[in-house]
């Protein structure tokens, strides 16, 4: 069974814990086992601590790494920033000269990096370790008739270089995979669009990440979705509660279900709705009704 050390970050623990709860168990089931990262912190985040301070952001993330390293595995993670920063880091400190002043702040409390701890998304992960044909031969229950799309968030994919998964316009993993399990992948437009909430603007600008949402959610209406399917605790956060915050407004009448992508996958799985986190979102689960599952 291949391991990888789990990043949780902050969110997830904190206001998602059914992200955790189903990527383990939905992983655990295709081979892959998640272990506890003991000790781990914030990533810290990618766009607010390192512009202030790019040796001390890179420090703590190299921290992060080092749990795994020491774990003797890479890193698998759930969040798109948590994924920016610590896969950027494994980037940077490839280079000697900047991981020796890392180093040297990390010797303080008897740690080292040795600039080898890969960083993968659960995306890669299903991808690669798991595969597709893997994955379509342990499908137990198809989401026939489910109409999704898919949100991928920005620090997923850029910087494009770094990250590895080509131009956004190319990149349709969600899609595919959505396709696999039986559901329908839609499109709609603006999909490369922010979700509203990074690099700050939630917590510095709520009105501006909500319309953001907003403009988001009536694009999604308009191609008439089941649900949003996303591989972003972050993102989920803000298409989740988003439009909870923006119906409170009476900016928005109706909700659409936002879906984390391995919750989806549990599904597909054969694995219980309740099990899955599906009913702590805030936006309902409505589509299981369409799926023989209930209400």
């Amino acid at each position: 069974m291949k391991s990888y050390a789990y990043f949780l970050g902050c969110l997830t623990p904190l206001r998602y814990p059914g992200i955790e709860a189903t990527t383990k168990i939905s992983m655990k089931q295709l081979g892959v086992e998640l272990l506890d990262m003991k000790g781990a912190t914030c990533c810290p985040a990618p766009g607010v601590f390192g512009s202030f301070d790019l040796q001390y952001w890179l420090s703590v993330a190299a921290r992060n790494l080092v749990i795994a390293q020491d774990m003797g595995v890479d890193i698998a993670v759930t969040c798109n920033g948590c994924y920016g920063t610590l896969q950027e880091a494994s980037h940077l400190l490839e280079d000697e000269d900047r991981r020796k002043r890392v180093n040297d702040l990390l010797g303080k409390i008897g740690k080292s990096y040795a600039g080898k701890t890969k960083v993968k998304h659960v995306n890669e992960v299903i991808s690669g370790d798991v595969g597709f044909e893997n994955l379509k031969n342990k499908m137990v229950k198809p989401l026939k008739g489910l109409r999704v799309v898919a949100h991928y968030g920005c620090h997923y994919l850029k910087p494009r270089k770094v990250r590895g998964h080509g131009i956004f316009e190319q990149y349709h993993f969600i899609d595919d995979l959505a396709k696999l399990l039986g559901a329908e992948a839609i499109e709609y437009k603006d999909k490369g669009m922010c979700c509203g909430a990074g690099g700050g603007v939630r917590s510095g600008e709520l009105d501006v990440a909500l319309d953001f949402t907003l403009e988001k959610i009536k694009n999604i209406a308009n191609v008439k979705a089941d649900c949003i399917v996303n591989p972003c605790a972050f993102c989920h956060l803000q298409l989740d509660r988003g439009q909870i915050e923006l119906r409170d407004r009476g900016l928005l009448k109706d909700t659409i279900p936002v879906v984390f992508v391995t919750q989806l996958l549990g599904l597909a799985l054969g694995l219980p709705p309740k099990n899955l986190g599906l009913y702590d979102n805030l936006t309902q689960p409505t589509y299981l009704e369409k799926l023989g599952l209930g209400g």
